[in-house]
């Protein structure tokens, strides 16, 4: 039986396009960049890694 997928529940299927992260090696945290442009979008407080975000290799 199909069942109409929940909404609100802030479930993502897949990774979000056109942004990556890569761990900065100062402050040891990760930061969230935007790849078409290339300008630094966000920084983690924590040492743990953006959800559904690509790593830069």
């Amino acid at each position: 039986m199909a069942v109409n997928k929940p909404t609100g529940d802030n479930a993502r299927k897949g990774a979000v396009e056109n942004r990556t992260q890569l761990n900065n090696p100062l402050t040891k945290t990760s930061t969230k960049r935007n790849k078409t442009s290339g300008e630094f979008m966000a920084v983690k407080k924590s040492a743990k890694k953006f959800k559904g975000v690509r790593k830069e290799r």
